[in-house]
């Protein structure tokens, strides 16, 4: 009588690698890449526009963002806009030889960091959705943006006016984009977008001129 050949694999183990394979599959398809172009009305790039995917389920998968900071150096803002998560806490470090007194009277928030050098004690909470102006009391040419999301899923545009958002869930979202330039308390321009697995590229217009941008 024929002996049976034995595998060279436990069936626990054969199970186990198989299982390892479908989540390795499954992980790589929930995971899509979202490109933005982001043009002026006379369809130029547009650098330092803020694009985010809001979503009930982005919003579940929101987490605060940490070690965020706002820099002064050379008597202004190192960043024009900045983008946080709700939630997230943000330090204002001075780093020039005279004092600030950085302030923002904003819907979204109002704080003021009285007249100091280096970075506070204290970073300022950022815990709702919507947009910041900072401002300096000292230096009315300071000026940045601080825009507050409820989603994982943000982004700023480089010069070329392109940000790609990666790791976003297939699904539908309303696709959201702004601007600095935009007429203050202009909201960001909303639209539908659906992601496929395959990941999504679209550019999105803003009723603005390049010129007023820069």
């Amino acid at each position: 009588m024929r002996a049976r050949a034995k595998s060279s694999f436990l069936p626990g183990r054969a199970v186990k690698l198989f299982t390892a394979g479908l989540l390795a599959a499954a992980g790589g398809a929930l995971a899509a890449e979202v490109t933005v172009d982001v043009r002026s009305s006379d369809g130029l790039p547009l650098a330092d526009a803020v694009v985010f995917l809001e979503s009930p389920a982005a919003r579940a998968a929101l987490r605060p963002a940490r070690g965020t900071e706002i820099e002064q150096a050379e008597r202004r803002f190192t960043q024009r806009v900045t983008v946080v998560p709700v939630g997230s806490e943000v330090q204002f470090p001075n780093r020039d030889k005279v004092r600030h007194h950085v302030y923002s009277f904003s819907p979204a928030k109002t704080f003021e960091l009285k007249l100091y050098i280096g970075t506070p004690a204290n970073p300022v909470l950022f815990d709702r959705p919507g947009i910041a102006v900072l401002g300096c009391n000292i230096h009315d040419s300071m000026i940045a943006w601080v825009v507050v999301v409820e989603t994982p899923h943000h982004g700023l545009t480089a010069a070329p006016g392109r940000v790609r958002l990666a790791d976003v869930p297939p699904g539908s979202y309303r696709l959201r984009t702004w601007h600095p330039a935009l007429p203050p308390g202009a909201p960001a321009l909303d639209q539908p977008l659906v992601v496929p697995a395959a990941g999504a590229a679209v550019t999105v217009q803003l009723p603005l001129a390049a010129a007023q941008a820069s």
